[in-house]
């Protein structure tokens, strides 16, 4: 039976949240707040529906599984990436390289905006066979597979060319935004890393160089190494 609402009208449990109706799109903007706020071990079903107002049970019609709801997040990551890349329209005289320059430097924006959604974009790729992967996540592939065919690329170099674009992109975030600090608030960059906890005899170069190596490379470090390998 329907529950009647604070106006009057007559709801279903699993239609509407604290917030309003449920739809796909609320479900996974407000799983993307839990990850951004808690990390992906903060997310649950119970938690996500506590966020939304709802029974766990009401979120099955939008994500029936945990792992649909890891690959939801995929999506809408990727959705953002999509609308970013719409707001920042390409150059008339930008070429293929300056367009993949383009996808790359918008993705790196999403990746800080969402960190902790960045090493699902490679273990949902190892799970989820491409024909099940989200809409807005196979947009990703046909947005550089259709601007390497427009290039006049052939169909092995448009291969050769997407697949090194992936893993260069792909790389340089996970090691971008790898865990480093073991105590972040600490000032001192070396009892920030624990490196008193890494054996100096055993690992001497890595000591060494862990404060330089926890630095970002920006996203300078991003386009000088996309034109190096396109180059």
């Amino acid at each position: 039976m329907p529950k009647e609402s604070g106006d009057g009208r007559g709801r279903r449990a699993a239609d509407r949240g604290r917030y309003g109706r449920l739809s796909r799109e609320r479900v996974l903007a407000t799983a993307l707040e839990v990850v951004d706020r808690d990390g992906l071990s903060g997310l649950s079903m119970r938690k996500l529906g506590a966020e939304l107002g709802v029974e766990a049970m009401a979120l099955y019609r939008y994500a029936p599984s945990k792992d649909a709801l890891l690959d939801g997040l995929v999506e809408a990551f990727c959705q953002e990436l999509h609308e970013d890349l719409e707001r920042d329209p390409a150059s008339e005289r930008a070429d293929w390289r300056g367009e993949l320059r383009r996808v790359a430097l918008a993705t790196y924006r999403v990746a800080l905006r969402h960190p902790h959604v960045v090493p699902l974009l490679a273990t949902r790729l190892l799970s989820t066979p491409m024909a099940r992967r989200p809409l807005p996540v196979l947009r990703v592939d046909e947005r550089v597979l259709a601007l390497l065919h427009e290039a006049g690329q052939g169909e092995r170099e448009v291969v050769e060319t997407h697949r090194c674009f992936t893993a260069w992109l792909l790389g340089y975030l996970l090691v971008e935004l790898r865990a480093m600090d073991d105590d972040p608030d600490e000032p001192d960059p070396a009892f920030r890393l624990g490196l008193h906890r890494v054996p100096a005899a055993e690992l001497p170069r890595l000591r060494a160089t862990a404060v330089a190596m926890a630095g970002r490379g920006g996203p300078e470090g991003l386009v000088a190494g996309l034109d190096a390998l396109l180059g």
